[in-house]
């Protein structure tokens, strides 16, 4: 790992999606609007909205980071932009990292946003610390960011990267516990939410909102989601090609 190539790479995603106002709209804009869009369904009903608004706020940056990553670095694979950067003397895995550290410093302004509009404007209540909070939403938009670059690897159009949602994304939000806890769910589906990574991420959020110390719990579930992370990124340096024809 060459983490001076690695930087270069960041640098490049950074300054190229400066200039693409949408997609830095989409990062910023749309989480921002789903809470408020969450609140206002729930205005009169503040205990369901610190339920749900929580979870969420490790949910909307997954989802968000996945769409943007895969589509993005499916666009550098057609445009050849890819092939060229992997034919100069670097790693996969120093391309992947390049990527990951950007759209990570994207995460850090998009949660920094998301969570400051909820706690602040909308009235989020938790019980934990704010900057746990953030911190879980960041953790979770790299990952989304690693699964999205993992999945890139398999799609031939943009059409076919948003395709993989109802396979890597639509079932974790089903088993992850946010809409009735994972051990209230039939046996099998329990055992099944327990190696999805998205489990680990709604819990974390719901560690923060029930408790104002840090436990253990909490640990545990931020290890398995930065444990995820790396092995989805080792995955995606592993079915990266440097070919793309």
């Amino acid at each position: 790992m060459n983490v001076r190539i690695a930087g270069a790479i960041a640098l490049r995603v950074l300054t190229q999606l400066r200039r693409d106002h949408r997609t830095v709209a989409m990062l910023i804009v749309a989480p921002c609007m789903l809470m408020t869009l969450l609140w206002w369904i729930f205005l009169d009903q503040g205990e369901i909205f610190d339920r749900f608004g929580a979870p969420l706020l490790a949910v909307f940056p997954f989802i968000v980071m996945f769409l943007v990553t895969s589509v993005t670095t499916l666009s550098e694979r057609k445009s050849g932009t890819l092939e060229r950067l992997l034919a100069m003397p670097m790693g996969k895995f120093d391309f992947l990292l390049g990527y990951a550290a950007a759209f990570g410093v994207l995460a850090i302004v998009q949660s920094f946003f998301t969570a400051s509009l909820s706690l602040v404007f909308l009235g989020l209540d938790i019980a934990g610390s704010s900057l746990t909070l953030g911190l879980i939403a960041v953790l979770n938009s790299v990952l989304g960011t690693a699964l999205g670059l993992f999945v890139s690897a398999f799609a031939e159009t943009e059409f076919q990267a948003v395709q993989f949602m109802p396979v890597f994304v639509i079932p974790q939000i089903l088993l992850c516990g946010l809409l009735v806890p994972t051990d209230q769910m039939p046996g099998v589906l329990d055992a099944a939410s327990r190696v999805l990574p998205l489990t680990y991420s709604v819990d974390a959020m719901q560690e923060v909102v029930a408790y104002a110390d840090w436990t253990g719990d909490l640990t545990t579930d931020l290890i398995v989601v930065m444990l995820f992370a790396l092995g989805v990124l080792l995955l995606g340096a592993g079915t990266l090609r440097r070919r793309t024809g």
